[in-house]
């Protein structure tokens, strides 16, 4: 567990500075309606993925820009996501990060999340707790939602009706303040040392959680879907908050009974 998670850091920290050398040099296309990838994304992702592999030459790697060509071939699997925050690093706004998780069998066994501009480092190990530059993080102690600052993640195109536009007209009511930053990863690393609250996301990807919830797990938080289960990382969507009283005030507001 120990050398997953060095690993983990070592690959982190190579793409992180990809992602600063390339900061001003690159070119932007689109991938979708407002969802931008970049040549710093693509290579940042080759420098994780040669990292792991060389310590790890038989584990699959599923990263964010290549993963319609990747298939499973290990019980081991390292999910990646080279530059999560890219509008933000368009912008030259410093709040982007390089997440990493590592999964076997659907359990979440290690994970780093690096943010190369103020140089956070973020681990977890399962069983081993959560560290921020290899001191021990724990989520806030708050229990309501109107003392409780909550950040919450859109996807990349919102249309007037969609449910995140009700959840947070709600949770604009309930909560002390939202924020949204732009950086899944760095949302869910920000409950796991107690700056967020809780933290709510109807629409992401693998690559965007498998960092992250490991993180808040091992901080003492709590991390479901949205009808209080078990999260998918296949189909993650999910309802972060730092104690159970604070999940369960989220989950009434939010909560969805079609989810398995």
């Amino acid at each position: 567990m120990v050398e997953f998670t060095e690993v983990a850091e070592r690959a982190a920290r190579a793409g992180g500075q990809v992602l600063l050398e390339w900061v001003g040099r690159f070119q932007v296309r689109e991938k979708g309606p407002s969802d931008l990838v970049t040549e710093a994304d693509l290579a940042s992702q080759q420098a994780i993925r040669q990292t792991i592999l060389a310590s790890f030459p038989q584990h699959d790697v599923l990263g964010e820009e290549d993963q319609e060509i990747l298939k499973r071939t290990s019980a081991y699997r390292w999910i990646v996501d080279p530059l999560d925050g890219t509008t933000n690093y368009v912008h030259r706004v410093p709040h982007y990060c390089v997440s990493i998780g590592l999964e076997h069998e659907g359990k979440l066994l290690a994970s780093c999340i690096y943010d190369p501009v103020s140089r956070e480092c973020y681990t977890a190990a399962a069983g081993r707790g959560a560290f921020l530059n290899g001191k021990r993080i724990r989520v806030s102690t708050e229990e309501t939602l109107a003392k409780s600052l909550v950040v919450v993640g859109f996807p990349a195109s919102v249309k007037p009706e969609s449910r995140e536009i009700g959840d947070l007209t709600k949770l604009l009511l309930a909560a002390q303040a939202i924020r949204r930053t732009g950086s899944a990863a760095l949302n869910l690393c920000y409950v796991a040392c107690g700056r967020f609250d809780a933290y709510w996301a109807r629409e992401t990807k693998a690559w965007d959680v498998a960092g992250g919830a490991l993180l808040i797990q091992e901080a003492g938080g709590i991390v479901t879907n949205f009808n209080g289960g078990p999260i998918s990382l296949e189909k993650p969507r999910y309802i972060a908050a730092a104690t159970p009283a604070l999940h369960q005030e989220l989950l009434n507001i939010v909560r969805d009974e079609t989810l398995a």
